[in-house]
């Protein structure tokens, strides 16, 4: 099956399974079944073996699955067995505890550098990364083959940033930004709108 066949819902889960993986390699599990998975992760062992099964499957009948194998076939799936260079645009609160989150850099996230327009914080550093100026970016993201842009600026200036480093070679965009970005079809676009879900969270919990 083609990944655009696959249902947004099936890729959402393909996280979870990875880290669920991962913390059963860390316990020096080898091998688990799908009824054993389904009982660790609240998701029915149906539901699992459809999800991997649009993708090859990765199961023996009898045996179930072999943890590392499917953890690192995953992670290919999900492209996160290769780095990712990335920048931060906003080196504010946000923007600054994303370059500290260690996290980033094992799944192959590496921040190289980040940019703001308050000339109080360039000079500064998150785990290595230095903070800029916003006249850097464009030879910064070019020079050094930059991949992603993480956006954590205010909506006003949000889509001009995001145009121009796409017009740098910003394949992909993390966005903070409260709005929706206009960009080329050929830039993925990842939103993050943190009052969207305190909202969903806000509506689980007046109908309980």
């Amino acid at each position: 099956m083609e990944n655009n066949e696959i249902s947004l819902a099936v890729i959402k889960r393909l996280p979870r399974y990875f880290r669920y993986l991962e913390e059963l390699l860390d316990s020096g599990v080898e091998r688990i079944s799908s009824g054993e998975l389904s009982m660790r992760m609240g998701v029915t062992a149906s539901q699992i073996r459809q999800d991997l099964n649009n993708f090859g499957g990765f199961g023996q009948q009898g045996y179930g699955y072999n943890v590392e194998y499917l953890h690192s076939e995953i992670a290919k799936i999900l492209g996160i067995d290769k780095i990712h260079t990335m920048i931060i645009v906003g080196a504010g609160n946000l923007g600054r505890a994303i370059a500290n989150y260690a996290n980033f850099a094992k799944r192959g996230f590496v921040v190289k550098g980040m940019f703001d327009s308050n000339p109080e914080l360039v000079g500064c550093e998150c785990r290595g990364a230095k903070v800029m100026p916003m006249s850097e970016m464009v030879p910064f993201i070019m020079e050094n083959n930059i991949e992603i842009l993480a956006l954590t600026i205010p909506k006003t200036s949000a889509n001009e940033v995001a145009k121009t480093a796409v017009e740098a070679g910003i394949k992909g965009i993390w966005n903070f930004a409260h709005m929706d970005l206009v960009v080329p079809d050929n830039v993925v676009v990842e939103n993050v709108h943190l009052s969207e879900s305190l909202m969903t969270l806000s509506y689980n919990l007046s109908v309980k």
